[in-house]
């Protein structure tokens, strides 16, 4: 370590599309980055997984590439990780996997969502744990594991999250924070301990689990034959955690009410800070989620649409294999507000809020020889948008402080008519942060105050600077947006229910 020089901190980004490593100073500023796609496995539809190992050496490439393309790989004091949350390891005595990491989005949890609903029911799942049932969460996964494959449930003695397994791997020492384990459908957001009550009824120890701690919490040095492999020092520090999106917060600042944080990823998500949980049964029934922030003082609530930027990339694929984005933009610049009468559900992974509906699926409307591919796009933003507003709309109800700045980040804000679209969708000026990567700057935040270069959250904050700009409604396009998202947008989904959850049965059965 170089004590002439300002420390450096790295921060892995394990998200749906990409591992990303990258390096900041103090102040949040880019040093190196380098990424690798993540490697999901997908054997067939509504399959997806990833394989510990092969995950584990991506995320040693991408390390070693940032560690090459520092001037001085000793600067690094410290190393956090941040990941998707529902997503976990299962290991036995020898630290070997017992089976593959489902992926957060995999459907083949669905039956043991519905017995818990049978053994506990959904409002006292939401009233101890803050989340709305569903398939996707750490507890389900585990009860398929149980009953799916007996074998490796009985060899399984460690569950990590993603961002854990790899702070395990890289440390030797094994914790979760409460971000994270607010994803798993088993933690008493009161006590913050494991709901001993739900796991008993559910058949399952906490035994399993990692002691809990806060973010940022030092898990001690990088293991000597990882620190050699990846080109760091062996005192780097190791921190503890936290959720994806609550990492982004806080890196953007946003731990407190009256802020609206708009995450915008391959999934997205509207995250408000709040001083104390939210209780209300119809949130939960809605499929809004509540847990604890990264910052150990707050908490929060979001509304999440599964597929964001998910809908934009799979649209290119289908349609425009051969254009880069830059061009796909372009052409949804010039095609009119309302898309020339098509509208888009984007439910191409389920529903989240506010209809928390398992089988719903994505639909185009109002489809005509009109409409060629920039209206088409243009109806995939345009459908986002209107779904972040129908889930911020019933959230604004329950809320103790008004919303009075959206703040965006995340790299769906390089798509500035989306950021445009949303903005004159929501009738609300959003702010888009000057920084691309505030996941990884808030996993680098907490490996910063494990390293003691941030004494706590608060410290790492006022450090950290950034600027943003300001996109504003357009004037003459929220009237028009209005009355769509008032008589054609809330109409789709209850409208499409029924015939969905009837495709949903056949595809099961036949197709």
């Amino acid at each position: 370590m170089n004590d002439n020089r300002d420390p450096l901190l790295i921060g892995v980004d394990f998200g749906t599309t990409n591992i990303k490593a990258i390096a900041f100073d103090v102040a949040g500023r880019v040093a190196a980055r380098a990424s690798a796609p993540t490697p999901t496995r997908i054997p067939q539809p509504g399959r997806a997984y990833y394989e510990p190992e092969e995950l584990w050496q991506r995320t040693l490439s991408a390390l070693r590439q940032v560690t090459e393309r520092l001037d001085d790989p000793r600067r690094v004091a410290g190393l956090g990780f941040s990941s998707l949350g529902e997503t976990a390891i299962p290991l036995d005595a020898h630290d070997a996997p017992t089976y593959d990491a489902i992926a957060w989005y995999d459907t083949r949890t669905e039956p043991q969502a519905e017995q818990l609903e049978r053994m506990i029911g959904r409002d006292r799942l939401f009233a101890t744990t803050g989340l709305s049932l569903s398939h996707i969460f750490g507890l389900c996964k585990l009860l398929w594991l149980r009953q799916a494959e007996p074998d490796a449930y009985a060899r399984t003695v460690r569950w990590l999250n993603m961002a854990d397994y790899l702070a395990y791997r890289m440390s030797g020492a094994a914790a979760t924070d409460y971000s994270l384990a607010s994803r798993m459908m088993c933690l008493d957001l009161r006590s913050l301990g494991w709901a001993d009550d739900l796991l008993a009824e559910a058949g399952v120890s906490a035994d399993r689990f990692a002691p809990l701690a806060p973010s940022g919490t030092d898990l001690g040095p990088l293991l000597p034959d990882v620190a050699r492999a990846i080109g760091l020092p062996a005192a780097v520090r190791v921190g503890v955690g936290g959720h994806d999106h609550v990492c982004g917060a806080l890196a953007a600042g946003a731990v407190h009410p009256g802020m609206a944080l708009n995450s915008m990823g391959t999934s997205e998500v509207m995250f408000t800070p709040l001083d104390a949980p939210l209780t209300a049964a119809e949130l939960g029934r809605r499929g809004y989620q509540v847990g604890v922030h990264v910052d150990g003082k707050h908490y929060y609530v979001w509304g999440s649409i599964p597929t964001s930027g998910a809908c934009v990339d799979w649209f290119r694929s289908l349609f425009a294999a051969e254009a880069d984005y830059a061009t796909l933009i372009a052409e949804g610049e010039q095609a009119p507000p309302g898309s020339r009468g098509v509208f888009f559900l984007p439910h191409l992974r389920s529903a989240m809020t506010p209809h928390a509906d398992a089988k719903s699926l994505g639909a185009f409307i109002g489809l005509t020889t009109d409409a060629n591919r920039s209206a088409l796009f243009r109806s995939v933003l345009e459908g986002v948008a209107f779904e972040i507003r129908d889930g911020l709309d019933v959230l604004r109800s329950y809320l103790p402080t008004p919303i009075s700045r959206v703040v965006a980040i995340g790299g769906g804000t390089r798509n500035r008519l989306l950021v445009q679209i949303k903005a004159s969708v929501l009738n609300q000026a959003i702010e888009v942060v000057d920084m691309a990567e505030a996941v990884a700057l808030g996993a680098a935040m907490l490996g910063g105050i494990a390293a003691g270069v941030y004494a706590d959250a608060a410290d790492a904050m006022s450090k950290v600077h950034f600027s943003g700009t300001v996109i504003e409604p357009a004037a003459e396009q929220t009237a028009l947006y209005e009355t769509i998202f008032r008589r054609v947008y809330q109409e789709m989904y209850p409208t499409l229910r029924g015939l969905n959850h009837e495709i949903y049965a056949l595809r099961d059965d036949s197709l």
